[in-house]
């Protein structure tokens, strides 16, 4: 049985499949219909109207419909895509058992427990016959896939079959007056539309379940004497053909396979059972632990069954469908059908080659599993799961067409699996002695080899190689040298698929797909939410895979995605082009044409092959978000603007490539004030000073304005920007502005003209204004403030720019391969905007500072500017008159001409990204400033979710790793990493990893500070110090694999003193409770502490079970001091307990026995003795009850308990 899906829910009654999609209804005894997703693994929908269990339900063939039974005495049809009922059939009596809906005609049939069986219209929604005969409760009811046949199951010991002929012929034709005649005796006498055509006796007890064979004249039948009953039936008559018996309680309910001649059952004494339906003999049965089986479904197109039991549902499969193949060069062999066959790709020709062996064994999943092919002598190697595992060995005949059916005596030997690993040699894996035993084309074994780990499956290398699979790794092994070739740790490997130069390989797992180099270093990872079924290499070094339900693509540097949806799941054999060739579960070869463009295209892109690219943006109909999106996360934001007609998203991804023209131009069309002020800080950022003042006028942010002028020097117009805010009544504005231009007439009139005299005093007095501050005096009279004489004073004066005016100088650079290129490609779409960017148009939006219709929108400003404008000697205020210099009326981005639009050099990678690259240990990637990348293998790693603690020693580790040197005043201070073992001599461009500053050699003191703190009773100290160790070490980096031994024996350590320390602080907490005292105080005796402390523990011990009355436990205690070498004193004290205490016993009971061994739970601090089930932090290795799953570890306080975690991985060794 190979188990795809199970559920943990209440007693599931009734199960059914949808055809099409990847669905199963569950209807349960607690009332709710449950809809599944089998694939996914995952709760689609629930229906709860029911009121009491639903024993009945079964989805519509063709209709988004189901229908479901209960015991409220209620048929209740419902919509899936509405979520809703539709309606309720009424009229049964008593509980409902089945339901079940006709694929042709719109009829539902149900069994009750009223003793009768009832036919629905669906679509008129009444009952359209009642099928009375049983007097006992009726268990099931079902059509006949092709017939005008029903079947019924009843607990009065008969099954019986009827004739819905005469309704079929009512439905079809319902104007015939006898059939009308006849339906207005239906319900007074049941009617005739239905009779019994045979009544099949011979179980001893109830019925359970009766169905029909798919495709014989055959019924099988389950009862309550714990027998599955054939039968079998011809026009005149039916009869029991055979009784099977095995089970040890009632059958529930029993079923033919769609597509195998087995019978399937399963009972109430917890087990299903497969039965030869041709030999009447049991082949397997599965059993489970506790639950009881109720109810069987199997899928319409699908190999698929489902079974329910008291605790929930399985889906699964009787037997794998996977057809074994093998690939050499043009040619594909595979297994169909018990014969060998042979598939050319380039003629699509497929031959049969050789008949093969059927298994002796009546068992499933005998099959052919894996083939292996020696082109060279034309020979082939299949393995199966028969007896344990076994191989045969056939000799393909030279001449394909010389086909036979005469079976080859095929040399046949024992083992897991076997490969060829050499022209004329294979290796079989021999797992009982863990040896590879290498034999010739004679079946003589040549040598044996011992394999490296302990190995569950062999697969083909490379000539002389093997890749061994163990439950969590691989390893490629020379078999001559006996020596690793290259090892790797991954989750367990299914298949794997080598590319055409053996220079690559795929590893397939269940959900996770691994690409290596053939030394098995690894390259990227792929993780998938359903189950990964094939893959083959295309010939452009792309990874082309399968899902169950979708066919993908992954490019080297691990990027995925989509290449098209699947309807049935197949296995890959190669890829080619545009066509894919494929097997699917019927073994049949087919060809799938699929469109290469996206994922050629970003492979060009990756590998820097730009003139394909251009050729593809030309010629392709590429396009859509994800392209867009791909290209904005790998830095070509530039290409991505050749997709976009969006305005915003072009006006986005200009920004991002910095192309200014653009920019302004998607900005005018768009016209926000989000945008502009975007605009602003990007043409700021690239030193543009024309478009930031064209911006931030656009948006009339005057504040920003008057701080350009100041930066740039720009006093005329800083000058005008005082005049607008004078204007404008902004007082603030006024003061700003005349500060910025050094005014201090400005500035105290300003003051005096708001009332602030005293601030207009001091700053005349401090600059020597001496008219004006006497003139002030006088009006103050004798509130004046005083100046204080011992201040030294300095002039507010506004900076010197750095550059008076203008742009910034830019660099002049080659242009970059998409620009020309791409601009005349697209020249037709985008001529206008480009044009009107890069000419003069600017000059219409005239940009004067003043311009009088845009100022005097902005508020109550329209009487100030009437009344300026009405006194003769504002004159001066003309603000059409105020005419910007000749050398920023038209700001543009760099130039006018299109053909000089320059992009900026390549900047090179910084040292911290050069670390991040070619590093995996976290502790590196914190101190590069990655702290995201960081706690991300963090948590892959040691499962860590709770970072908090960690922060301060990243900021530490970051800030350590870097120094800083000034450059000049006005300019930001440069950053320098800090290399390991960095000299002057280094190469520039050899970059070593980073300096840190936690080194292991640290912790050894800290450890000794725990120590003290420990013996000295200083316990919050030493639990704070053991703890900082703990938060360290994930992000310690060590050289050697010794130094990793001893990171590990660390972490051991602080653990036992941090359980045992929390241990100790709890049981001083408890002040009220003796045992739970004695208790905690003897778990801390189980912690694995230095002697010295341990001695300590054990006194501690000692004397509190003493004086608890607990004397045969402080007997244990004083006898384990006796024997840890005591001090003097320790040892009288010992002495004197074992006297006190002679043979008394325990006056308390503790939950503790020093006799059987065990752990203390790290959060509960109760033992786990040995063969109880805990669960572990995957950092510290503190472990826990089963409970604690999922939670913060109390111990180290930052993984995750029972998290899934590869490992500490502190030193580049381990990668290696």
């Amino acid at each position: 049985m190979l188990t795809k899906f199970e559920t943990k829910s209440n007693r599931v009654k009734g199960l059914s499949f949808h055809s099409k999609r990847p669905w199963i209804l569950a209807s349960l005894h607690s009332g709710v219909i449950q809809l599944w997703d089998y694939r996914m693994g995952t709760l689609i929908d629930r229906f709860d109207e029911h009121d009491g269990p639903v024993r009945g339900v079964h989805f519509h063939k063709s209709q988004p419909l189901f229908v479901s039974g209960g015991d409220d005495y209620k048929i209740k049809v419902w919509n899936y895509k509405t979520h809703r009922c539709l309606f309720t059939l009424l009229g049964h009596l008593d509980y409902i058992r089945t339901v079940q809906f006709h694929d042709e005609y719109p009829w539902i049939v149900s069994a009750s427990d009223d003793q009768t069986i009832r036919i629905w219209n669906w679509q008129s929604r009444t009952c359209i016959s009642v099928l009375t005969g049983h007097n006992h409760y009726v268990m099931c009811a079902s059509f006949h896939p092709k017939e005008d046949l029903i079947v019924s199951a009843s607990l009065d010991q008969t099954v019986r079959v009827w004739d819905i002929g005469a309704l079929r012929k009512k439905t079809v034709s319902p104007a015939d007056d006898i059939l009308r005649l006849s339906q207005m005796n239906t319900d007074l006498f049941g009617g005739v539309d239905a009779v019994v055509k045979y009544v099949l006796e011979g179980h001893d007890r109830g019925v359970n379940w009766a169905s029909f064979h798919p495709n014989l004249p055959l019924i099988v039948s389950g009862a309550d004497d714990r027998q599955v009953k054939l039968w079998r039936m011809n026009d005149s008559k039916a009869w029991e053909v055979d009784t099977l018996r095995g089970h040890m309680n009632n059958v529930s309910c029993v079923m033919f396979h769609a597509k195998q001649d087995i019978i399937v059952s399963n009972s109430e004494d917890k087990s299903i059972r497969i039965w030869d339906a041709t030999k009447r003999t049991a082949i397997q049965t599965f059993r489970r632990e506790h639950d009881r089986f109720w109810i069987l479904s199997a899928h319409s197109e699908m190999n698929l069954l489902a079974a329910g039991h008291d605790s929930g549902m399985i889906v699964f499969k009787l037997e794998r469908e996977r057809p074994a193949f093998s690939v050499v060069g043009d040619c594909l062999y595979y297994v169909k059908d018990r014969f060998l066959r042979f598939y050319e790709f380039s003629n699509q020709k497929d031959n049969q080659v050789v008949p093969i062996r059927r298994p002796g064994s009546v068992s499933l999943n005998q099959g052919p599993r894996t083939l292996s092919f020696s082109p060279t002598e034309n020979a082939v190697i299949i393995c199966s799961d028969a007896d344990g595992g076994t191989y045969e060995l056939y000799i393909v005949p030279k001449d394909n067409s010389g086909r036979t059916d005469v079976v080859q005596d095929a040399k046949k030997g024992g083992g897991g699996s076997a490969v060829f690993v050499a022209r004329n040699r294979f290796a079989v894996l021999d797992k009982s002695t863990n040896l590879a035993v290498v034999k010739n084309l004679n079946n003589e074994i040549v040598k044996k080899s011992p394999l490296p780990i302990v190995t569950d499956a062999i697969f083909y290398a490379g000539t002389g190689n093997l890749l061994c699979r163990a439950e969590d790794k691989v390893v490629i092994f020379d078999l001559q040298q006996r020596l690793i070739l290259g090892e790797l740790q991954v989750p367990a490997v299914k298949y794997i698929v080598w590319s055409s130069d053996m220079e690559t390989i795929a590893l397939l797992s269940k959900h996770v797909i691994v690409i290596a180099s053939k030394k098995l270093v690894h390259r990227c990872t792929l993780h998938e939410t359903i189950r990964v079924k094939s893959g083959a290499w295309d010939e452009n070094g792309v990874f082309i895979y399968t899902t169950l339900n979708h066919i993908k693509y992954c490019l080297p540097n691990g990027d995925n995605g989509i290449i098209r949806t699947l309807d049935v799941p197949i296995y890959l054999t190669k890829v080619s082009g545009n066509s894919v060739f494929c097997l699917d579960r019927d073994g049949k070869n087919r060809i799938i044409t699929i469109d290469a463009t996206e994922y050629i295209f970003k492979l060009a892109l990756l590998r820097k092959n730009f003139d394909h690219v251009m050729s593809m943006i030309k010629n392709s109909q590429l396009c859509g978000q994800a392209v867009i999106a791909y290209l904005q996360q790998k830095g070509f934001p530039e290409v991505a603007l050749h997709f976009v007609k969006d305005e915003r998203t072009r006006f986005n991804l200009a920004l991002e490539s910095g192309n200014i023209q653009i920019a302004v131009a998607s900005a005018k069309e768009i016209d926000e004030k989000d945008h502009w002020y975007r605009l602003g800080i990007e043409a700021l950022r690239q030193g543009n000073t024309g478009i930031v003042e064209y911006a931030y006028q656009r948006t009339k942010n005057f504040e920003r304005l008057s701080f350009l002028y100041l930066v740039t020097g720009n006093k005329e117009k800083l000058s005008k920007m005082l005049r607008i805010a004078e204007m404008k009544n902004d007082v603030m504005g006024q003061f700003h502005n005349a500060m910025y231009l050094g005014d201090i007439q400005e500035r105290v009139k300003i003051l005096e003209k708001t009332g602030h005299l005293h601030l207009a005093f001091i700053t005349a007095s401090t600059h020597g204004l001496i008219e004006t501050a006497e003139r002030l005096a006088a009006e103050l009279g004798d509130d004046i403030p005083a100046i204080p004489k011992e201040k030294t004073r300095s002039l507010l004066l506004p900076p010197v720019p750095l550059l008076n005016g203008g742009d910034w100088p830019l660099l002049r650079v080659m242009r970059g391969i998409f620009e020309g290129g791409l601009d005349i490609a697209n020249k037709s779409g985008y001529d206008d905007v480009e044009e009107e960017v890069s000419g003069a148009d600017w000059g219409d939006e005239d940009l004067d500072i003043v311009d009088v219709e845009r100022v005097i929108q902005n508020g109550d400003a329209d009487a100030e500017v009437d009344d300026v404008e009405a006194t003769e000697e504002n004159g001066g205020w003309d603000l059409e008159d105020l005419e910007l210099p000749a050398e920023v009326v038209s700001p543009v981005a760099t130039s006018n001409s299109r053909a000089s639009v320059f992009v900026a050099p390549t900047q090179g990678m910084s040292v911290s990204q050069i670390w991040t690259q070619k590093s995996s240990l976290a502790g590196e990637h914190a101190a590069a400033g990655n702290f995201d990348t960081a706690l991300r293998l963090l948590n892959r790693q040691l499962g860590i979710n709770n970072f908090t603690p960690l922060k301060p020693i990243f900021l530490e580790l970051y800030t350590g790793s870097h120094t800083y040197l000034p450059a000049f005043t006005a300019a930001p201070v440069i950053s320098v990493a800090v290399e390991k073992g960095w000299t002057e001599s280094t190469s520039p461009n050899v970059r070593s990893p980073p300096s840190l500053v936690f080194k292991f050699s640290q912790l050894d003191e800290k450890l000794k500070a725990a120590y003290r703190a420990t013996t000295e009773g200083k316990f919050p100290e030493a639990l704070r110090l053991f703890l900082n160790i703990l938060h360290i070490i994930p992000i310690i980096v060590v050289d050697s694999r010794r130094e990793v031994d001893e990171v590990k024996e660390l972490i051991e350590i602080a653990k036992e003193y941090v359980l045992g320390l929390k241990i100790e602080v709890k049981r001083k907490e408890i002040k009220d409770d003796v045992i739970r005292q004695q208790e905690l105080a003897a778990y801390f005796t189980n912690c694995k502490l230095q002697k010295v402390h341990t001695r300590l523990v054990l006194t501690s011990a000692m004397t509190i079970c003493f004086k608890g009355g607990n004397y045969a436990t402080a007997t244990h205690f004083a006898r384990m001091l006796l024997e840890s070498s005591p001090t003097d004193a320790q040892a009288k004290k010992a002495r004197q307990v074992l006297q006190a205490c002679g043979d008394r016993k325990d006056a308390h009971q503790l939950n503790y026995d020093y006799r059987n061994p065990f752990m203390v739970c790290g959060a509960t601090f109760v033992p786990i003795y040995r063969g109880q089930k805990d669960v572990s932090c995957p950092y510290c290795g503190a472990r826990f009850i089963p409970t604690i799953q999922g939670k913060l570890c109390t111990v180290c306080e930052i993984a995750v308990v029972g998290a899934d975690a590869s490992g500490l991985l502190c030193s580049s060794t381990q990668l290696r």
